[in-house]
C-alpha cells in the first residue's frame, strides 16, 4: 500500500499547491467567482464534467449498478442530459448575462425583489450539495488510511476549503481539471476494463446474473421517470452549474463544450453500472452496495492502479464539493447578506475588498459544512432534500422566465414560495425520500406561477427591453472593464475550435 499512499498524498498536495496558484490569479470579483469569464473549450468541458460527475456519481452509480445491473446507470445518464439540455437550449442565453447568480438573473428578468427569496432557497441547496459530497470523505479516507470518520471528513474538507478559499473559482478550475483526467484514466481507463476481464467478460456475467440486471428498464419506470425530474432539471436551475456556464470565455464556448462535457456523462453513467455489474459478479453478498466500488478496487487492482482509482474516487469528490461551496459562499454573499446589507450586487466596492469578502464567505460555509457533515449521517435524505426544494421551489420561475413573456415579479415570488412550502410539507407528510413532494411540490408551483403572473399586471416593458438586451450579449457589465474578451498572459488559452 506504500505506493498508493504516495500516489493519494502528492495528488493532495497537487490540490493545495493549484489552490495556491490559482490565489495569484483572483485579483477581482470576476477573477476570483468564475474565472474571469476566460475559460475555452477544453477548460470549460473538463470543469463542467468535474463538478456534475461527483462522489454520488462514481461510488454511487457503481453501487446501483450493483443493485440494478445496466439500468442502475440511469441516475447518471439522466445527469447526463440535463447538462446536454442546458448546453444546447440555454448556455448561450445564460454566459451573456454577465451574471454570478440565479437570482441576478431573476431580478434582471423580473425586475428586482425576486433575489433575496430565491437566494434562500439556492443557499440551502448548495448547501446540503456540499455537505453531502463532505461525507463522502469519510469512506474514501476509510479505505485508504482506516481514519475515524470525523477525521476523514476534516481532512478532506479542510483540503478543500483551503485550496478553494485561496483562489476562488480559478483554483477550482484548474483543480477540476486535474480531477478530469484522474477520473477518465481512472475509472473508464483502468477501472472498468480490469472490472469486466476479473469478472470473465460480459458472457460470464451474463451467465452468473439474472436476465433483469440486463434489461435497459429494469431499475423501474417510476424511478427513471424522478431521476428525470429531480436531475435532469436540477441541472437546468442550480447555481454550481450555473456559475460554470458563467466562467465561459464566449457562449459558444458554453454552448459546445457543455455538449461534449453532457456526452462524456452518458459514457461515464454506463462505465459506472457496467463496473457495478461486474462487482455483483465478483462479490455476489455485499453488505452493502455502496461498498461495490471500494472493494473491487482494493480487492481487484495491482498496487499502484489501486492508488490511482481511489484518488479519481477522492477527484470525484472533491470537485463537487468543491464546486457546491463556492456556489453556497456566492449566494451567501452576493444574494443573501449584501442585499440584506442594502448593498449593490454588482463591483460596488474595491475589487480587493469583493474579494476578501467572498474570500471569507467560503471559508465561513466550509467551516459549517464540516460541522453539519459531522452531524448528519443520511446522505440520501440530505440530497433528497437539497433537489426537492431546488427543483420544487425555482425550476418553474426560472424557466417561466426565460421562455414565458408573461411571467411576473409576483408570479415568481409566488411560485417560489408555494413550491418551497409544498416540498416541506409533503415531505413531512409522505417521507423525505418519498416521490410524491417534487411531483405535487412541482404542479403547486407552476399552478401559483401561472395564475398571479396573470392576475397582476405584466412586467415593465423597459425591464423586458434590458432583459431582451442582456440576452443578447448587447449590455455586458461595465465592471468587467473588458475582462471577458482578455487571456491571461500566463495561462495558455483553450483553442476555440
Amino acid at each position: 500500500m506504500a505506493v498508493d499512499y504516495t500516489v493519494i498524498v502528492v495528488y493532495l498536495a497537487g490540490m493545495l499547491a493549484m489552490g495556491w496558484w490559482g490565489m495569484r490569479r483572483a485579483k477581482s470579483k470576476s477573477e476570483f467567482l468564475v474565472a474571469g469569464r476566460r475559460l475555452g473549450p477544453w477548460m470549460y468541458s473538463g470543469t463542467m464534467v468535474a463538478i456534475v460527475l461527483g462522489g454520488a456519481s462514481t461510488i454511487g452509480g457503481v453501487g446501483l449498478g450493483y443493485k440494478y445491473g445496466l439500468s442502475g446507470a440511469w441516475m447518471v445518464f439522466t445527469i447526463g442530459l440535463g447538462l446536454l439540455a442546458l448546453s444546447v437550449f440555454f448556455s448561450a442565453r445564460i454566459a451573456r448575462l454577465k451574471v454570478y447568480t440565479v437570482s441576478e438573473m431573476l431580478d434582471l428578468r423580473y425586475g428586482g425583489r425576486a433575489g433575496v427569496i430565491s437566494g434562500v432557497v439556492m443557499w440551502a441547496y448548495t448547501l446540503m450539495l456540499a455537505v453531502t459530497s463532505t461525507i463522502a470523505y469519510a469512506t474514501i479516507f476509510d479505505v485508504l488510511f482506516d481514519l475515524p470518520r470525523t477525521v476523514a471528513i476534516v481532512l478532506g474538507g479542510a483540503i478543500v476549503v483551503a485550496y478553494s478559499t485561496l483562489g476562488g473559482m480559478w483554483s477550482i478550475t484548474l483543480t477540476d481539471m486535474v480531477q478530469f483526467v484522474v477520473k477518465t484514466i481512472g475509472v473508464l481507463i483502468l477501472l472498468l476494463p480490469i472490472a469486466v476481464i476479473k469478472a470473465g467478460g460480459f458472457a460470464e456475467m451474463k451467465a452468473q446474473l439474472p436476465t433483469e440486471y440486463f434489461a435497459p428498464l429494469g431499475i423501474g419506470g417510476e424511478t427513471i421517470f424522478t431521476y428525470v425530474l429531480i436531475y435532469t432539471f436540477g441541472m437546468l436551475i442550480g447555481q454550481d452549474i450555473w456559475q460554470r456556464v458563467f466562467t465561459a470565455r464566449t457562449d459558444k464556448v458554453a454552448k459546445w463544450g457543455g455538449t461534449v462535457a453532457g456526452t462524456y456523462c452518458l459514457v461515464y453513467a454506463l462505465a459506472g453500472a457496467v463496473i457495478g455489474t461486474a462487482a455483483k459478479v465478483l462479490y455476489p453478498k455485499l453488505p452493502s452496495a455502496d461498498d461495490a466500488f471500494a472493494t473491487i478496487v482494493k480487492d481487484e487492482l495491482p498496487m499502484g492502479v489501486r492508488g490511482l482509482v481511489l484518488a479519481a474516487a477522492l477527484a470525484a469528490v472533491m470537485s463537487t464539493s468543491s464546486g457546491a461551496l463556492i456556489a453556497c459562499a456566492t449566494v451567501a454573499n452576493n444574494d443573501i447578506w449584501s442585499r440584506l446589507r442594502g448593498l449593490a450586487t454588482g463591483n460596488g466596492g474595491e475589487e480587493h475588498d469583493e474579494v476578501k469578502g467572498n474570500r471569507l464567505f467560503i471559508l465561513l460555509m466550509g467551516v459549517a459544512t464540516i460541522v453539519i457533515a459531522i452531524a448528519l449521517n443520511d446522505v440520501v435524505q440530505a440530497l433528497t432534500v437539497a433537489y426537492n426544494l431546488l427543483v420544487g421551489g425555482l425550476l418553474v420561475p426560472i424557466l417561466g422566465g426565460l421562455l414565458w413573456r408573461r411571467g411576473t415579479v409576483q408570479g415568481a415570488l409566488a411560485g417560489v414560495t408555494v413550491g418551497g412550502l409544498s416540498v416541506i410539507g409533503l415531505m413531512w407528510a409522505y417521507g423525505i425520500l418519498a416521490n410524491e413532494p417534487v411531483y405535487y411540490g412541482l404542479l403547486a408551483s407552476l399552478a401559483a406561477y401561472v395564475i398571479v403572473s396573470l392576475a397582476t399586471r405584466p412586467t415593465d416593458a423597459a425591464v423586458l427591453a434590458n432583459w431582451r438586451a442582456r440576452l443578447a450579449g448587447q449590455d455586458p457589465e461595465a465592471a468587467e472593464g473588458g475582462e471577458a474578451d482578455e487571456t491571461p498572459e500566463t495561462v495558455p488559452a483553450a483553442p476555440t475550435g
